[in-house]
């Protein structure tokens, strides 16, 4: 395994790593403030378009995207470091349109969609000229088991009728979002993993309406968490993205590369996290010293540093066999970076809090919004217990002899 980074991945990261320090990093005082004046808080601020318009012009612009002619051409193992630049702001992703959830919408579109869904939708989420939101998750049900859905997507003559309730539907409270991606059942009678279907749902089509936006840890997040209820919602036969019976598969298509992207960001939001651990302890002094200087925080920093090399390798590991063999191959390593991510990102993280004191929990740094989005994250995109179960399953397996 060869994990060092090729020339043109070299030379992404040294001008991302200039753009983060020039102009992002900067921003992030800029953006909490037009987004605390603003009369809706799910408005995009101008200081996030104008940074967006200076990314592509760089260059530095949906490097996510490894199909065909529409994305970058990198791999896995060359985005990765890149995503964990980006991770270490939290307008970072958004700023080189490579945020979710319009990243794993654009893959889908991508792999799956037909010209016309490619016309219509690719084209203008990759230049950023809309956004989507992906529904799946329900409130009345474990939506952990996608077997659960209880959306239901009716056939009637030549398009579909959608009825149902989702919720933390994130994005579409955005003004820009144009686009839902909603998984639901077809048909309740198939076989477990082909009863769903993907549609994409026009965000103006009548018939759906946000009930609530969610916070998430008492934060509002400034593309929403929607609460949204879907009453007769009609679609054409040509909304459906693949075939009937195929969300599923679709869904398991999305999240290998999407799996990635979250660890790497993960990994860039425990190296941010050090950094100001590091930084403040540097600073203070307590009991005769630095606070660098006691025992108990030099082990917070020496073992945060071992956690993020060890899990920059894991993912790293993964995303080589992502290239090299396929996603299925990097199955057990995928699902085992979702979970050490962001166990490691939130203890660096909190550890961060601590050494900070007051100032940790409060809204002066970007930790308390870390820790937020660590400990939220455990739960999205599938919680740690459904890739623990995962990971286990394929570990026990390789020992038919004793389960005979």
């Amino acid at each position: 395994m060869d994990f060092g980074l090729s020339p043109r991945t070299d030379e992404l990261r040294t001008r991302m790593a200039a753009f983060m320090e020039e102009h992002v990093m900067p921003a992030e005082a800029v953006y909490e403030r037009q987004l605390a004046e603003a009369d809706n808080p799910h408005e995009l601020p101008p200081v996030i378009r104008e940074l967006k318009e200076k990314a592509r012009a760089e260059g530095l612009w949906n490097l996510f995207l490894a199909h065909g002619a529409w994305g970058a051409g990198l791999t896995n193992l060359e985005y990765a470091p890149l995503a964990e630049l980006a991770g270490r702001s939290v307008i970072g992703p958004e700023v080189f349109n490579c945020s979710a959830p319009d990243t794993g919408n654009m893959e889908l579109l991508a792999l799956f969609g037909t010209s016309e869904q490619q016309d219509r939708w690719l084209r203008p989420l990759l230049a950023a000229e809309i956004r989507s939101c992906f529904a799946m998750t329900e409130p009345e049900v474990a939506s952990s088991d996608a077997r659960n859905i209880r959306t239901r997507i009716t056939r009637e003559r030549d398009g579909y009728v959608v009825n149902g309730h989702k919720w933390y539907t994130s994005g579409i409270l955005d003004p820009d979002c144009r686009l839902i991606v909603l998984m639901g059942v077809t048909d309740p009678d198939a076989p477990s993993y082909q009863q769903q279907s993907m549609l994409l749902i026009p965000r103006e089509t009548p018939g759906i309406t946000v009930l609530r936006d969610l916070p998430m840890f008492g934060y509002t997040d400034r593309c929403g968490h929607g609460d949204v209820l879907f009453e007769d919602v009609r679609v054409s036969v040509s909304s459906l993205l693949g075939g009937e019976g195929e969300g599923f598969a679709l869904a398991q298509g999305r999240l290998g590369p999407g799996r990635m992207h979250y660890a790497m960001r993960a990994v860039g939001f425990a190296e941010r996290a050090l950094e100001l651990m590091c930084r403040r302890t540097l600073t203070r002094t307590a009991f005769g010293g630095t606070l660098a200087e006691q025992g108990v925080v030099r082990e917070w920093i020496a073992r945060s540093r071992i956690e993020i090399e060890q899990l920059r390798l894991l993912v790293l590991k993964s995303a080589w066999l992502m290239d090299t063999s396929g996603n299925s191959a990097a199955r057990t390593e995928v699902a085992a970076i979702k979970v050490a991510a962001l166990e490691v990102a939130h203890r660096v993280v909190d550890r961060a809090v601590q050494a900070h004191g007051a100032a940790g929990v409060s809204d002066d740094t970007v930790l308390a919004r870390l820790y937020a989005i660590t400990r939220a994250l455990r739960i999205a995109d599938g919680p740690d217990e459904v890739h623990l179960r995962t990971v286990a399953r394929r570990e026990l397996a390789k020992y038919p002899e004793e389960s005979a």
